[in-house]
């Protein structure tokens, strides 16, 4: 027993974590599986044409103004160009979440009038289609939201899942708020009619103060992008002026601009997000 020797159990391998993949976001399509997720923003061929006109003009004229150098002047603009849509793409999908809202608000006011004419729901939001038509035009997210609740109601879907899932594909918490009320209200029998009034009011000075602080903050906004075109006009009259440290591409200087540009960025980048204010 002293001879031989103790096999050594061979212990098992640990095998090596699995990387989590990344779930792909479902788009949501709505209870009749043609409505519009609004939670992203699908570019068209026209938006990366303006995106990438934009990026490699803004790119080109900077990185030539510093560094006086056609060669990295388009390598600058064609790094913008490349970088700049999926900025574009929140900007446009921002742009559609406003506009949403606001239509949104004459969507109430359409309700409101109707009910208050006697109408029932399938009265209100029928003619609330042809409100919207008329302000909007048929392509209008809101003219196709409300023809799709229409189109539900005709086949016997309860108006609460059609407001509520209006209210989730367009992630708008005003939306969610009267859709909520509107569920409650005529599911215990109350009075539409002062219930829809009471909220389009008070959605609507919700609305009004937004709209009043982003007033605001729009001339904020805009000192702020005067601000970092300023460095840019700056160089150009440094040039025009005949200093050389404007022009000159020494490694002292390269290293210089390359860290100021970088800096520019940075404060342009925080300065967004502080005048970025959610309501």
């Amino acid at each position: 027993m002293f001879g031989k020797k103790k096999e050594k159990e061979e212990k098992p391998k640990k095998e090596p974590p699995k990387k989590k993949q990344r779930e792909e976001y479902q788009e949501l399509r709505g209870l009749l599986g043609v409505g519009k997720d609004y939670h992203v923003y699908h570019m068209k061929h026209t938006d990366y044409l303006i995106a990438w006109g934009i990026g490699f003009a803004g790119g080109l004229i900077v990185m030539f103004a510093f560094f006086n150098n056609l060669l990295i002047a388009l390598i600058g603009g064609a790094v913008s160009a490349k970088v700049l849509p999926q900025y574009y793409r929140e900007y446009r999908k921002k742009k559609q979440a406003e506009e949403l809202r606001n239509q949104f608000k004459d969507l109430l006011e359409s309700l409101t009038s109707s009910y208050s004419a006697g109408q029932n729901t399938v009265e209100a939001f029928t003619d609330a289609y042809s409100d919207m038509v008329s302000i909007y035009g048929e392509n209008a997210d809101i003219a196709a939201e409300v023809q799709i609740i229409c189109t539900g109601l005709r086949n016997n879907i309860n108006i609460e899942e059609l407001l509520l899932d209006f209210a989730k594909r367009s992630g708008l918490d005003d939306a969610m708020s009267f859709a909520n009320v509107f569920e409650v209200c005529n599911r215990q029998g109350g009075d539409l009619k002062r219930i829809v009034s009471e909220t389009r009011e008070i959605i609507n000075d919700k609305i009004e103060i937004e709209m009043e602080i982003e007033t605001m903050l729009s001339g904020s906004k805009n000192e702020l992008n005067i601000m970092m075109v300023m460095p840019v006009i700056i160089v150009v009259i440094l040039k025009g002026l005949g200093t050389t440290m404007a022009g000159a591409n020494t490694p002292a200087t390269v290293l210089i601009k390359a860290i100021c540009i970088g800096i520019f960025g940075l404060a342009y980048v925080m300065g967004r997000k502080i005048t970025d204010i959610k309501i």
